[in-house]
């Protein structure tokens, strides 16, 4: 590991704040941290101004670090960007206080450090939070997880497939509660290596892990997820829907680009069958009839 790492620092308005960390995890951020009206910032770390968030990317390489902060300055030209080496040691253990563990239904999704914490009779499914998204605490992922509970619970043993596993927590969750088939698949090396690491720590045998394109995918499934930006689910709405035999749940949509999203599923012969808010964020359901 290099002897620094690079922090990108966005002051940018705060409704933007949840797009960036969409568009710096994208481009490769191995963490993110925010600081915004929702709490008190850190002694010593400065705060955000009033209407404004502070979104923090670390990277590793230099390249990665310039082709993001020329993203963010394409997409959010009205941001105020820093780009500087920080010590290695800033990361890991400070980002430990910023992770959280989550319940939702028969699930309980966190770190190694509050596995012991976990309640008893929830089925628990650890995520070492080597990347920002996935760790189950970002309103995209807990509405994915929602989604796999119900589906799981009114239809035990179906096949999912995961389009853009990240850490492969949502396929790592479906095997945990019953699921027959699980394929999790995504375009970023580093996301297999850790998704394929996660499924092991957490003892979760037959489950398909690659990097393999969803149109080389082979079947249909009966719950398929994707929780990944809303132009990219826009592009692969063909083969995406193609995957689908009974229940798709799409995610990683800001609730002002839900029509677009919806469009391109319909399109491909697909009926809504409802949709979930948190915060910014809306999770689209649709059925094949």
């Amino acid at each position: 590991m290099a002897a620094n790492y690079l922090s990108l620092t966005l002051d940018l308005p705060e409704a933007s704040a949840e797009l960036a960390q969409a568009v710096l995890h994208e481009a490769g951020a191995l963490g993110l941290e925010v600081r915004d009206s929702s709490g008190a910032s850190m002694p010593g770390v400065r705060g955000p101004t009033a209407g404004e968030a502070i979104v923090v990317a670390w990277f590793d390489r230099r390249e990665t670090a310039d082709s993001a902060a020329a993203e963010v300055a394409e997409q959010f030209p009205e941001a105020r960007a820093a780009l500087e080496a920080v010590p290695a040691k800033d990361w890991s253990e400070e980002w430990k206080a910023l992770i959280r563990s989550v319940e939702v239904g028969r699930l309980w999704v966190g770190p190694p450090w509050e596995a012991a914490k976990a309640p008893a009779g929830k089925v628990r499914v650890v995520i070492e939070p080597k990347m920002a998204f996935g760790t189950g605490d970002h309103p995209t992922t807990s509405l994915c997880l929602a989604a796999v509970d119900e589906a799981l619970s009114a239809r035990p043993g179906a096949s999912v497939l995961d389009v853009g596993t990240g850490t492969g927590v949502l396929a790592i969750a479906a095997r945990k509660l019953g699921a027959s088939r699980v394929v999790g698949v995504d375009n970023d090396e580093m996301s297999v290596t850790l998704a394929i690491e996660n499924a092991a720590a957490n003892q979760t045998e037959g489950v398909e892990l690659s990097g393999l394109p969803v149109e080389k995918v082979s079947g249909a499934f009966d719950l398929v997820l994707a929780n990944i930006l809303a132009n990219t689910l826009v592009a692969l709405a063909r083969p995406i829907a193609a995957r689908v035999a009974g229940r798709l749940v799409l995610s990683g949509v800001l609730v002002g680009q839900r029509a677009e999203v919806e469009a391109a599923y319909v399109a491909e012969g697909l009926t809504p069958a409802g949709h979930r808010v948190q915060g910014e964020w809306v999770r689209l359901d649709f059925e094949r009839k």
